[in-house]
């Protein structure tokens, strides 16, 4: 009779989970039947009572309030911290899909990265006429400052998190390219030591890969990037008020490194040192999570207290190594990121191995009358925005949204691209007892050195948790789960 009981409440865990129109879900094939990826974790789930899956749930967020996993909205007129939403049930991605992934990946970044190389010396991409001069010229994240400077071992991106989202093609896409200070890493490892808390022997069980490694990854990388044996490393952070600081003081200490704020910094005799109870010690490494416009105000923002004056001047005589590079934030705008098809080909003589989405460039008036008759259909966003804000969702938005919006992008449109929106693949979630489909993306972190370049096997994946809704971003409601990558 228990038994009986029991499978009739996990069959009212499944009853409300209907799979979207034309929408790709990791957990269901289009004949309802569950991918194979997910049978085994299916299948504790149907012996697992729904008391239990949510006194699981409690206890995730319990373990994320003692651990202090917080983030900041900013637009919050309380200006505060917020425990970062986690759903229970995992993203599980399989060994074939990872390796395309994976290969992909670290084909976009190799071309990126020569395309940064070249922008800041030859520009041989705008003298063959691949990519127009005055798109670069314009970029607000081209820093004339690194023309010509010489950068350890060529490497500009070493650190990076790359947004991939599955279209209702089953295909993965990338959504853009986090090349300047990507964060959200440390909300990957905290989503793996909950599932190890929630669910103790189901990942070995499911042959899932391990993430727990990327701190020493990170770390290894950093240290490669000096010639001396024992570097001084240290992670730059703007401060508590930063909404990533958590992230900061996570990765700091999982690598035994210092973290400094700018007054912790000097700049001495051409050399960067850091200040201790014991006098002045030199800075080798500076793994730096302060945007460009701050990082020195000599040379950028004259007010910023946040870097260290002078230490452009000690990076170019090589005294020093800036992790990721000065500059690199022009292959991370969103109208740069449309040729990154082109500096594949050009640079690598490769095909893309993930595609793009099809992006339109606002500052080409036939491509912009396209985009407002089309309106209802399309996203349209800031080139240099992030985090969700400042864009305009055309299926949500009324008229005189759109109409206030379109004045705007008419003004400057040049700094505006706009996408067709998309159906973002769903996966499970637990919500209110029973298991509900939600849009979902994935963030890969990848890392570059002297030796090529790694992926973590797994990911952030960031889940869209309002119901209907293609935002993913923490910042605008979204949380996070974990995510298995299968053996």
């Amino acid at each position: 009779m228990l038994e009986t009981l029991k499978l009739m409440e996990n069959t009212n865990l499944f009853s409300s989970y209907n799979q979207l129109p034309s929408t790709w879900d990791e957990m269901y094939c289009t004949d309802s039947k569950i991918r194979t990826q997910y049978e085994g974790f299916i299948e504790y789930l149907k012996n697992t009572s729904p008391e239990k899956l949510t006194k699981k749930e409690e206890l995730s967020k319990q373990l994320f309030m003692s651990q202090g996993v917080t983030f900041t909205v900013y637009s919050d007129n309380e200006g505060i911290e917020k425990i970062f939403p986690f759903d229970i049930v995992p993203r599980i991605i399989t060994a074939v899909e990872w390796e395309k992934i994976e290969r992909g990946i670290k084909q976009r970044l190799k071309a990126l990265n020569l395309f940064i190389k070249d922008i800041y010396n030859e520009q041989f991409i705008i003298k063959d006429g691949i990519m127009p001069g005055e798109l670069i010229y314009s970029c607000p994240s081209f820093l004339r400052e690194m023309k010509g400077v010489k950068v350890p071992y060529d490497i500009y991106v070493h650190i990076s998190g790359v947004d991939l989202i599955r279209n209702n093609d089953g295909e993965f896409y990338v959504l853009e390219d986090n090349l300047r200070t990507p964060s959200g890493v440390s909300y990957m490892l905290e989503n793996r030591e909950i599932s190890k808390r929630l669910f103790p022997g189901i990942l070995p069980k499911n042959g899932v890969r391990s993430v727990s490694n990327y701190p020493n990854m990170l770390y290894k990388k950093l240290k490669e990037l000096s010639n001396n044996l024992n570097p001084n490393i240290v992670l730059l952070t703007p401060g508590i008020y930063n909404s990533a600081y958590y992230e900061h003081t996570t990765l700091a200490r999982l690598m035994g490194i210092e973290l400094v704020e700018g007054s912790d910094l000097v700049v001495k005799n051409h050399f960067v040192y850091m200040k201790t109870t014991n006098g002045l010690k030199q800075v080798d490494v500076i793994y730096r999570r302060v945007d460009d416009d701050f990082l020195d105000p000599l040379e950028f923002n004259a007010k910023s207290i946040l870097g260290v004056a002078g230490i452009m001047d000690v990076y170019r005589k090589g005294n020093v190594n800036i992790v990721n590079a000065p500059g690199t934030g022009i292959a991370d705008d969103k109208a740069i990121y449309i040729y990154v098809p082109d500096m594949i080909k050009y640079y690598l003589g490769e095909e893309p191995i993930l595609k793009n989405i099809e992006t339109y460039q606002l500052g080409r008036p036939d491509e912009l009358e396209h985009v407002i008759k089309n309106i209802r259909e399309m996203v349209i966003k800031k080139t240099d925005g992030s985090g969700g804000y400042g864009m305009l969702m055309g299926h949500e938005a009324n008229d005189e949204e759109i109409k206030d919006y379109i004045d705007n992008v008419k003004k400057k449109p040049e700094n505006f691209i706009a996408q067709p929106i998309l159906r973002l693949s769903t996966a499970p979630c637990y919500i209110n007892g029973q298991l509900s489909p939600r849009c979902i993306d994935l963030r890969p972190f990848a890392l570059a050195g002297r030796d090529g370049i790694d992926i973590c096997p797994g990911g952030l994946t960031r889940v869209a948790l309002k119901k209907g809704s293609l935002v993913v971003n923490s910042s605008q409601g979204g949380g996070s789960k974990d995510t298995w990558v299968i053996q």
